[in-house]
């Protein structure tokens, strides 16, 4: 806990004046009589400790409220009679309460120690430009272009947490030449170029128009292949015509 934050939380209730973490290890060690403490005057304390304080680091206070709490508990289960199942649980559980502990205080001094020792532009200073001294070593790194983008990306997705969104592009699919050639089911009485059937927006650019035609030259031979078409072309590289079965 950081005392020069907020200061000590004392303790005055019966038979014991003091901090309250030292009443929480007394009542552990069966030193303090629980049943002569007075949780009710407790919550009291704390709760006008709570209220007086403006600047209340709110760490420290929960630390406390987790204290006291703990010592409503083992009050409570002086007042309750349990089982040796569950005595063996509170033990453990104070045990591991005790850890937590220890490793909170463990942090804070591992933090005092980096905050007091020397920082980089403050009282350590970096060497200034090389006079007329030139480096007998210089590097030289070999990299693709796949190595230096997947690099670059890296860094830049870890910095400001950017996902990379790559834009869909127009393509006709199989599924979609099916679709299309269905809706003129009933008109294709006669033999009708396949180019014909191709939608509108898939016949401009010439790489949306060769995915236009994909997709609908694939929807025909699937519906050739469940025997509702029939296709036909007269030579070779000619046009591809399709009709009803």
């Amino acid at each position: 806990m950081i005392e020069s934050d907020s200061p000590l939380f004392e303790v005055d209730v019966e038979n014991y004046n003091g901090p309250l973490d030292v009443l929480l290890d007394l009542a552990k060690a069966q030193k303090v009589n629980l049943e002569e403490i007075s949780i009710t005057k407790l919550a009291d304390q704390f709760h006008n400790y709570i209220s007086n304080k403006k600047d209340l680091n709110l760490e420290v206070a929960s630390e406390y409220l987790l204290m006291a709490t703990w010592l409503a508990y083992l009050k409570s289960k002086l007042l309750l009679p349990g089982t040796p199942e569950e005595e063996f649980k509170v033990q453990e559980v104070a045990e591991k309460l005790k850890l937590q502990l220890k490793k909170l205080e463990l942090i804070r001094l591992l933090s005092e120690q980096m905050l007091k020792r020397k920082r980089l532009g403050r009282e350590i200073r970096t060497r200034g430009m090389k006079g007329n001294i030139r480096s007998i070593y210089s590097a030289e790194y070999k990299l693709n272009l796949f190595e230096l983008l997947k690099a670059y990306s890296s860094i830049i997705m870890t910095k400001d947490f950017q996902k990379m969104n790559i834009p869909k592009l127009p393509v006709f699919t199989t599924e979609d030449g099916i679709k299309t050639i269905k809706d003129f089911f009933g008109k294709l009485v006669d033999w009708k170029n396949l180019e014909d059937l191709i939608p509108s927006n898939f016949k401009s650019g010439k790489k949306i128009k060769k995915t236009g035609k994909a997709g609908i030259f694939a929807g025909s031979l699937e519906l050739v292949k469940e025997g509702n078409l029939k296709i036909k072309q007269d030579k070779l590289f000619d046009n591809i015509y399709i009709k009803e079965n």
